[in-house]
């Protein structure tokens, strides 16, 4: 039985990726951070499955900035491979909190490099780094491949981009099997509520339902590249599983505007978009990132992977869900009058 260690599992890609390591007969692992509150929502069915959590699921405390816990957790669970998945993820945010952003987005892969030296394991530990397309920023080619230059656009990036040239420089450095994934946008079901994307398919299920009158956005203009995150994170163990390590572009080669969301996500209730949202420059970032689009064709080449939600399918997957989100709150709202918090999952 493999033995992986998630960081982020509590997160979108981590609650994807711990299914997946366990469907395929994994013990996992996953690093979650103290808090006075629960934060296992898109784990909990397997966190209260007394078939799986305390059997084939461990989680332990644990922070991206505490170097000493880290060294502990490896030299304890000696795991068989490793992904870091965890992040200030949010990119607006990083302008307001650009010390911690570096700090953990950036330093907190120093910090699991070095304890994968000094917990002997270079030899046995396969080592996979969320990288993201935002490096890439100001694009200086399209679409964007593994060897376009880099030019990030904010904190966000910046710290990713140096956590992704310390993974090539511990490769190189000491042969360690050390891979990057350069994630272009990736959603579902799953995502955040801050984030654009999930902001607007619950904003559709919360108007449908008499919930909420308007959402309030940003830059309307700006283009990325979406695909669905239960497929990206199968590209995460396949990069483990090659004999040679490597950087792969994971995308769908398709760009589509914040506008061209909006208008997706209201058709698929009938409503029309330009009714329901406004702009407000509070949204906007101090850099913006017009452009992003990538090209998986290295993936699809060496490693077999190509994506099979496209845009249209993921905007319509997560807009169904919130639609039955919002209407289990509207119903709980009309019975007691109390306001239910947002689940993760139907």
């Amino acid at each position: 039985m493999k033995r992986a260690l998630i960081t982020g599992i509590t997160g979108q890609d981590g609650s994807y990726l711990a299914e997946l390591l366990l469907d395929k007969g994994y013990e996992v692992h996953g690093i979650i951070r103290r808090a006075s509150t629960f934060n296992t929502g898109r784990i909990d069915h397997l966190y209260h499955n007394p078939e799986i959590y305390g059997k084939k699921l461990f989680l332990h405390y644990g922070d991206l900035a505490d170097a000493t816990q880290m060294v502990k957790l490896l030299y304890e669970l000696q795991p068989d491979e490793i992904y870091n998945l965890g992040a200030q993820s949010h990119v607006r945010v990083s302008f307001d909190v650009p010390e911690y952003t570096a700090d953990v987005t950036g330093a907190g892969a120093v910090r699991i490099l070095e304890a994968i030296r000094e917990a002997g394991l270079v030899k046995k530990v396969r080592f996979y780094q969320a990288s993201s397309s935002e490096m890439f920023g100001k694009v200086q080619a399209v679409p964007q491949i593994e060897t376009t230059p880099f030019w990030p656009r904010s904190p966000y990036g910046c710290a990713k981009l140096f956590a992704y040239w310390l993974t090539v420089n511990y490769r190189e450095s000491y042969n360690l099997h050390a891979s990057n994934g350069i994630l272009f946008n990736h959603e579902s079901e799953r995502r955040g509520e801050t984030f654009v994307t999930r902001k607007i398919t619950r904003a559709v299920g919360r108007i449908k339902a008499g919930l909420q009158e308007n959402l309030v956005l940003g830059n309307l203009d700006a283009q990325r590249d979406w695909g669905y995150a239960k497929e990206y994170v199968e590209m995460m163990w396949i990069m483990l599983q090659q004999d040679k390590p490597d950087d792969y572009v994971v995308a769908t080669n398709e760009t589509h505007t914040v506008r061209e969301f909006c208008q997706v996500a209201f058709d698929r209730v009938g409503l029309d978009w330009e009714k329901y949202v406004k702009y407000d420059a509070r949204y906007e970032r101090p850099a913006e990132v017009e452009l992003l689009i990538g090209d998986p064709a290295k993936a699809k080449k060496q490693l077999g992977w190509e994506p099979k939600v496209r845009f249209k399918e993921l905007v319509e997957i997560m807009v169904d869900h919130d639609v039955k989100v919002a209407e289990n709150e509207r119903k709980i709202r009309e019975v007691t009058g109390a306001y239910t918090a947002p689940s993760y999952l139907a």
